[in-house]
């Protein structure tokens, strides 16, 4: 399509029975992938979404033994190896339907799909973000029939599907005409000296595509046709100060070119007819491909009213086709209280991107910070005026690796990338998916990925590929990941299905629980001299039930504790049973609620977990 005007909307959901959505979000665990770094669908030895042994394929598995470092032996392959991180590597939907059983196997529920849209012709934005046109899918990724497939094929197999799309930019579609080509934001609009052909040059008049003279192909300028129309962007240069308001949200995101979503307070917003356009794109998208949910980026870099006003009408569409439950979420960074007073304004649904939750999940684990820091950003006295655990439940996705790390600045790196972290992950992950919020698995994580390139802190390291080529992780090539024998994966596979058998689980309220050595003196776990090694437990409890868990941040050695628990659900006396541990040998084993404490007024039980290891009871 070459219009927004030649969607035809009837035809696409006239008669058609589209996927339901879920009950509630919070049950679901989902699971984002950068679709250039995950498959290419030419992988050997691994299940296909049936569960047999896929045939064809030419890319054998990884053998840590003699791939590890493989790609990087001397100073040219380490520096080809590092180039191919920063272009195209193959990845595309083929591939990704393709593994549908892997994720499902594994316990994903919700897949977050990285954007598949058309890019510029001139850059390598594998990631997605650089978009040339709204109304296609890209080549290197397949076609809108691919995208139907793998969406249909998730279904089928109980995985819904949340697309990452962008609102607030486009592709580098235009130049300045400026000496240097990137001026910074002062506020006043720039000369620009005409949209970008294929090749990338300003060769292409930068007027609307009903005056230009010039023939525009589908590789030149930004479709569809209304987008080419210099009234759709800012024009302001591109952001310096990333804090400063309006710079942050009139500038250019590095050379992505701002759009203009139009003007006024969000009660009064007056949207701009790129808004518009982009509000029917992408009903589009749910229509053509049956999409569940939306990511959308950089919502802290938009007008409130502009996202208010693309949620309301994304919203009102998919109940018109039976999603009463469409989901969005915001990508909004800069911390709690912003994304609480974003998500109160917009109507979007939830928020990912807060920068202290990361922090403090991974900081936890590592004993590097106290768990109280975490467990509190859960009780939102601040957020909504009472010891509430109820807005964080279904309005945060949570995760311990993603694929920017705006969290750590220049100091980029995956859980698993030093220290402890290869030994802690497991319980890294459990400790996600069992705490409140709705959890999410970073692509390779699940593989001990670890993101280490030459400490430089970019972006590339943190975007290995599953499928190997060029860039594959550990510093390999030509080796795939989609090992299903491996602890981590069948762990992670079980912690999973308790998750999705167990509702309180999933929308339990929750307490941090403190704890005992000696059974008399109880406190919260603390670190001590520089680093916490400790038995960290909480309980989960919805109506009448409570689920005790526990994680040991120590990577060598058992730890036991008295932990608290609820005397009115479990008194002296009850008996709770070990649903799960990662010492298999515990499982089922029984333990007694005591009186402890000083005065004998405290109901508790005496738990071991084993060393990094993970423990549920009931």
């Amino acid at each position: 399509m070459e219009r927004v005007s030649d969607i035809d909307f009837a035809a696409l959901c006239g008669g058609k029975e589209f996927h339901t959505s879920p009950l509630a979000w919070e049950d679901q665990v989902l699971y984002f992938l950068l679709l250039d770094r995950f498959s290419d669908d030419k992988e050997q030895a691994y299940k296909g979404n049936d569960g047999e042994p896929a045939t064809g394929g030419h890319t054998p598995p990884y053998n840590p033994a003699t791939d590890n470092g493989s790609a990087v032996a001397t100073p040219d392959d380490a520096s080809a190896w590092r180039d191919a991180g920063g272009k195209w590597c193959g990845g595309n939907l083929q591939g990704l339907t393709s593994k549908i059983g892997y994720l499902k196997r594994m316990g994903v529920t919700a897949l977050w799909l990285s954007p598949i849209f058309k890019q510029v012709s001139f850059q390598p934005t594998y990631h997605g973000y650089g978009i040339q046109d709204f109304l296609s899918v890209d080549p290197h990724f397949g076609t809108v029939e691919d995208l139907r497939k793998m969406v249909q094929t998730a279904h089928d197999n109980g995985i819904y599907v949340i697309l990452d799309i962008i609102l607030n930019h486009s592709g580098n579609v235009f130049s300045y005409a400026v000496e240097n080509g990137a001026p910074p934001w002062r506020g006043g609009t720039y000369p620009v000296a005409g949209f970008n052909d294929k090749q990338g040059a300003a060769s292409l008049t930068f007027l609307s595509y009903l005056q230009n003279p010039l023939p525009v192909g589908r590789d030149d300028a930004v479709w569809p046709r209304e987008f080419q129309n210099p009234a759709c962007f800012t024009q302001k240069g591109r952001i310096r100060n990333w804090d400063y308001d309006p710079e942050f949200r009139e500038g250019d995101f590095f050379d992505l070119k701002d759009i203009n979503h139009g003007y006024g307070p969000a009660d009064s917003y007056s949207p701009s007819p790129a808004l518009l356009n982009l509000c029917e794109v992408y009903k589009y998208w749910i229509a053509a491909a049956d999409i569940d949910g939306f990511r959308i980026d950089t919502v802290k870099h938009m007008d409130t009213g502009a996202t208010r006003f693309f949620v309301s009408e994304i919203k009102e569409f998919a109940q018109t086709i039976g999603k009463e439950n469409f989901f969005l979420v915001g990508e909004i960074t800069g911390g709690r209280e912003r994304a609480f007073d974003t998500l109160g304004e917009t109507g979007l649904d939830a928020a990912l991107g807060i920068d202290d939750v990361q922090l403090k999940l991974e900081g936890l684990m590592k004993g590097e910070s106290n768990p109280e820091e975490y467990f509190n950003l859960f009780r939102n006295s601040l957020l909504v005026q009472k010891n509430s655990h109820v807005w964080f439940r279904d309005k945060v996705v949570t995760m311990i690796n993603d694929h920017d790390q705006v969290c750590k600045g220049e100091h980029k790196a995956r859980f698993c990338a030093a220290g402890d972290g290869s030994k802690l992950v497991l319980s890294a992950l459990a400790l996600n998916a069992m705490t409140l919020g709705i959890p999410c698995i970073y692509y390779g994580t699940e593989q001990f990925f670890d993101g280490r390139g030459d400490g430089d802190g970019a972006d590339r390291y943190i975007r290995e590929t599953m499928f190997g080529g060029p860039f594959g992780a550990f510093r390999s090539k030509d080796r795939h990941f989609f090992d299903e024998s491996g602890d981590l994966f069948r762990k992670l596979a079980a912690i999973l299905k308790l998750r999705e058998e167990k509702l309180v689980l999933c929308r339990g309220r929750q307490y941090l629980r403190e704890i005992s050595g000696d059974g008399v003196s109880f406190g919260l776990p603390r670190i001590m001299g520089g680093r916490m090694l400790s038995v960290v437990a909480w309980s989960r409890i919805l109506d009448k039930t409570e689920m005790v868990l526990a994680v040991n941040t120590d990577p060598d050695t058992a730890r036991k504790a008295w932990v608290v628990v609820d005397a009115g659900l479990h008194p002296a006396g009850t008996r709770l049973k070990c649903v799960y541990s990662t010492r298999h040998a515990d499982d089922g084993a029984v333990l007694m609620v005591q009186q402890k404490g000083f005065a004998g007024d405290i109901a508790a039980i005496e738990l071991e977990v084993p060393a990094a290891g993970f423990v549920v009871l009931e």
